[in-house]
C-alpha cells in the first residue's frame, strides 16, 4: 500500500558500546525530506568517526543543494531509475569527499565507512546500502533483512564455500568488500518496498545485529512501546551481550497512510 503522505513514529540511539573508546558510527535524520542515514566508520587512529561523519554530512549537503523534488515525475511520483540516478550521483560525491579528506589529512589515510540510507518517497520506500550495516523490515511479527552484507564472508556463503555456522565464527567475518572511501568508484545496492501502516523499518550497524539475535530483535520490535524506547532497549541488550562494538539503531514505524490512489 502506498500513499501521498506517510506519517511515522521514529526513534534512534547510538552508543559507543562497552569496549571501544569512541563512537565511530554516525547518523542523520532529515525529517522534512524523510531521509534517514546511518554510517559505520572504519580506519586507524580514530579516523572511522571522521569518515562516517563526512559521509552523513555530505549526503545532507547534497540533498540540500539538490532538492529531492527534482527527481519526481510530473505526477509527483518516483521511479527506481530516477532514484538510482539521484543517489548514485550523491554517493559518488560523498565518496570523493571521504577520499579527498584522507589525502588532505594523512592521519586519516585509509579511512572508509559503511552506509545505509532509507528514503520514504511519495509512492514507495527506497533502501540503499554500501557495506555491512543493515536495514530490516518488521511486518506481521516477522523480521526480514532487506539489505545484503558486502563482506568477504557473505561472498563465500553465497558461493556455497562455507556454511552459515562457519560464517558466524569466520576469522574474516568483519572484512567488508564495499565501503565509501575505499576506492575511486563506489557502488550501492538499491531496494524498493511497498511499506504501509504497522510496518517498522529498522536500520542498524553491526554492533547491534552482531550482539543480539534476530529473533530477540523481532520480539522487541513487536512490543507495544515507543520507537525511542525500543531503540534504547536494543542498545541495552547489545551492551548486556558484551557491547564489543559501537551500536547504532534507527526504528521507523509507519503509523498512517493518507491515500489518494
Amino acid at each position: 500500500m502506498t500513499g501521498e503522505k506517510i506519517s511515522m513514529e521514529y526513534g534512534y540511539r547510538t552508543d559507543k558500546g562497552r569496549i571501544r573508546e569512541n563512537n565511530e558510527d554516525a547518523l542523520k535524520l532529515l525529517k522534512q525530506d524523510k531521509v534517514f542515514i546511518i554510517a559505520d566508520g572504519v580506519g586507524g587512529n580514530n579516523s572511522g568517526d571522521v569518515a562516517s561523519r563526512t559521509a552523513v554530512d555530505g549526503i545532507y549537503k547534497y540533498i540540500e543543494e539538490n532538492p529531492l523534488e527534482g527527481m519526481l515525475t510530473p505526477t509527483g511520483k518516483t521511479t527506481m531509475p530516477g532514484v538510482k540516478r539521484y543517489f548514485r550521483n550523491c554517493f559518488n560525491k560523498v565518496n570523493e569527499l571521504v577520499l579527498d579528506k584522507a589525502v588532505e589529512e594523512p592521519q586519516n589515510a585509509g579511512m572508509a565507512t559503511t552506509l545505509v540510507v532509507v528514503y520514504f518517497a511519495p509512492n514507495a520506500t527506497y533502501v540503499m546500502n554500501i557495506g555491512d550495516s543493515r536495514a530490516y523490515l518488521f511486518r506481521g511479527g516477522k523480521l526480514r533483512q532487506i539489505t545484503e552484507d558486502h563482506t568477504y564472508v557473505n561472498t563465500l556463503l553465497k558461493a556455497g564455500l562455507i556454511t552459515e555456522k562457519e560464517a558466524e565464527t569466520h576469522e574474516n567475518k568483519h572484512m567488508i568488500t564495499r565501503a565509501v572511501g575505499a576506492e575511486r568508484t563506489v557502488r550501492a545496492d538499491y531496494f524498493v518496498l511497498d511499506a504501509g501502516p504497522g510496518d517498522i523499518i529498522m536500520m542498524c550497524t553491526d554492533g547491534l545485529y552482531g550482539a543480539v539475535a534476530e529473533d530477540v530483535i523481532a520480539e522487541k520490535l513487536g512490543e507495544d512501546k515507543s520507537m525511542d524506547d525500543i531503540c534504547g532497549e536494543l542498545i541495552d541488550l547489545a551492551n548486556a551481550n558484551g557491547g564489543y562494538d559501537n551500536i547504532t539503531v534507527v526504528c521507523m514505524k509507519i503509523t498512517e497512510d493518507d491515500i489518494n490512489e
